[in-house]
């Protein structure tokens, strides 16, 4: 590995979350020369990235418990959005005024999930990360496609750039957040949910049926997203399709990932958040409230402990 440059001023920084993302930021973010820590609920040896062919063993300090822990300059929360209240322990501890709290979750509204969950003086940086990962181990990690954190405009964002100018992830500052947030929601609304119903991977969308069902399906949330604001076009269903298609077919999703490894979903922050925007405008969304209800079933399913971790079928 090459040496790790210097920054002109090194940041301390938490990484809340060690699942694939959480993993993929610490990695990266060490490689700009800052003081890295992984916040993690179970103990690791060692963390490493693939990414191009190349293997990153990621030079993070690892820490499991909140109280353990120091504040510090940043604060990458990467855990899933139904788990940031589990993560508020580590915020308090971590943050002190001017803490800046990137929030690299799904969802739509990040600074209202996150806020209550923070000390005062805190600064929090919703953010849109566009990256393909996957955990295949505890402490591994595979990097298929995207590196692009997407924030507001602003004073943040430009911190944020500078705090990970000679890095590999790329800081896009977006004036209308609303729209880059409903965006990344699609994205995820149709790959999401039909390869976890399916446990199968992204190769399905290869299938003509199925990319009809997709289209549709992004079709009546977009719908809902101009209603709540965005600036959201049928391009951009398009453009999300043409995603679809070029993720390698052996690329997943992040849901297909949790359901495999017998965790709880993200629903309720994906598909969920089109069925309640939805209901908040009087528009039906029959195809996303169908897969929200067989989502719900899974979920409860392996909240239970009834739900058998199993292998993909088919690509």
């Amino acid at each position: 590995m090459p040496p790790i440059p210097v920054p002109a001023v090194s940041r301390r920084i938490a990484v809340i979350g060690g699942g694939a993302i959480g993993g993929l930021v610490a990695a990266l973010v060490q490689l700009t020369g800052h003081d890295v820590t992984l916040c993690l609920r179970t103990p690791l040896d060692r963390l490493t990235l693939e990414t191009d062919g190349e293997i990153i063993d990621a030079r993070v300090r690892f820490a499991v418990a909140p109280e353990s822990a120091e504040p510090v300059d940043w604060v990458f929360l990467a855990t899933k959005a139904q788990d940031t209240a589990g993560a508020s322990g580590w915020l308090r501890r971590l943050c002190h005024p001017g803490t800046v709290v990137a929030v690299l979750q799904n969802g739509i509204d990040h600074v209202g999930r996150v806020a209550p969950h923070t000390p005062g003086g805190t600064d929090i940086l919703p953010a849109v990360i566009y990256a393909s990962v996957e955990c295949t181990a505890p402490g591994q990690v595979r990097h298929y496609a995207g590196n692009e954190i997407h924030v507001p405009d602003g004073p943040l964002a430009a911190r944020l750039a500078e705090l990970l100018a000679t890095g590999r992830l790329k800081v896009v500052p977006v004036p209308d957040f609303t729209t880059t947030t409903w965006h990344k929601l699609l994205t995820n609304l149709a790959a999401n949910p039909l390869t976890a119903l399916l446990q199968q991977r992204m190769g399905i969308f290869a299938d003509p049926d199925m990319e009809s069902l997709a289209r549709s399906i992004l079709g009546e949330a977009a719908t809902v997203a101009r209603a709540e604001g965005a600036d959201i076009h049928d391009s951009d269903i398009d453009r999300v399709l043409e995603m679809y298609a070029m993720v390698p077919p052996d690329g997943g999703s992040s849901m297909l990932y949790d359901r495999l490894a017998g965790r709880p979903m993200e629903h309720e922050h994906i598909t969920g958040a089109v069925v309640r925007a939805g209901e908040r405008h009087g528009l039906p969304t029959p195809l996303n409230g169908m897969l929200l209800t067989l989502l719900r079933t899974v979920d409860r399913e392996i909240r239970a402990g009834k739900h058998t971790t199993g292998q993909l079928t088919g690509t």
